[in-house]
């Protein structure tokens, strides 16, 4: 495979299919509709600055990744390419270079600046040799693949096209007769916080939960193409010719006392969260997520000790007929 940095001049536009873990979230860093944290308004963002956010982010949800892995790797035997859809900064890619060490691994992505990221990691960790990126708009840029994927993984991208139905089909041509498309979407949002966390009215995350909802419905509808779809991903995954062959749910469970980076994690959904939907809130649960956000105060996410990390991701399993 010759897609590597030296010959790929893709640069994004929009920046589509950043997904990793703020989920994701994808992120693209940072609370999204589905906890998962991504950052849905990425027409402007800076990636540069925003990968060591997105880095951070799924260094931490990597016990969900290897999970899933392990699972993958019963499914799919020795793939001799896999590829990442949207693979943001490359630490999930470089999972499936540790998980199928006799694979290539190409990392996909609009944003050149996390696949440079994706490139060093991969240095970092021997795997170089096996490891390519190509950069530019999704589904379209799978164009240039120069062979069909054994194995094609695609976590928090696809909600970010604007036709679902049609991006599974344009990943399912460019599987190997046999091969497997994974596809990561939904599951349970990310709990941070107790029902009652002692200010405020009990229930917060749960009223913050339904106005990230709205803001997901709205990128959505936003989103340039958008086509109204019912997320039945079997359904689709089924509609584009593919046998769907499992359907799998994968938990990360950080319980409190958190460890710093975790709790740096939450403070960055929060506070991303504040800037996205703080004004959906009542006064009442505005001052509680900024009292949450103040560092100084004995309350916050910061300094409490009851602040934990829940969340469920879902894993959807195709494979091309042979």
């Amino acid at each position: 495979m010759a897609h590597d940095h030296h010959d790929t001049h893709h640069r994004q536009d929009a920046g589509h299919g950043h997904g990793h873990g703020h989920g994701h979230g994808h992120s693209h860093g940072h609370g999204h509709g589905h906890g998962q944290g991504h950052d849905h308004d990425h027409t402007d963002l800076d990636w540069a600055e925003m990968a060591p956010v997105l880095e951070a982010q799924a260094e931490l949800y990597t016990p969900l990744y290897r999970q899933a892995m392990t699972w993958l790797a019963r499914e799919v035997t020795e793939p001799g390419l896999v590829v990442d859809v949207g693979s943001g900064p490359g630490v999930v890619s470089c999972l499936f270079a540790d998980t199928f060490p006799g694979a290539r691994v190409l990392a996909v992505d609009g944003a050149e600046p996390l696949l440079e990221r994706a490139r060093d990691r991969a240095a970092r960790l021997g795997a170089a040799d096996r490891f390519g990126t190509l950069a530019g708009d999704l589904p379209g840029v799978l164009g240039e693949l120069e062979y069909p994927a054994d194995l094609m993984w695609a976590s928090q991208s696809l909600h970010h096209l604007g036709d679902q139905r049609a991006a599974v089909a344009a990943l399912a041509g460019h599987l190997a007769p046999g091969g497997t498309l994974a596809v990561l979407e939904g599951g349970l949002p990310a709990r941070f916080l107790p029902r009652d966390i002692g200010i405020g009215r009990p229930g917060l995350q749960a009223r913050m939960h339904a106005l990230e909802e709205d803001s997901f419905a709205e990128m959505r509808a936003n989103t340039p193409g958008s086509v109204a779809e019912t997320e039945d991903w079997p359904a689709m995954l089924t509609a584009a010719g593919l046998e769907h062959t499992g359907t799998r749910s994968f938990l990360l469970d950080l319980p409190a006392p958190l460890s710093d980076e975790a709790r740096a994690y939450v403070t960055t959904a929060l506070s991303r969260l504040r800037d996205r939907i703080g004004d959906g809130l009542d006064a009442t649960d505005r001052d509680t997520l900024d009292r949450l956000l103040d560092p100084a105060d004995e309350a916050s996410a910061h300094r409490r000790t009851d602040v934990f990390v829940l969340v469920a991701h879902t894993v959807y399993t195709a494979v091309r007929p042979a």
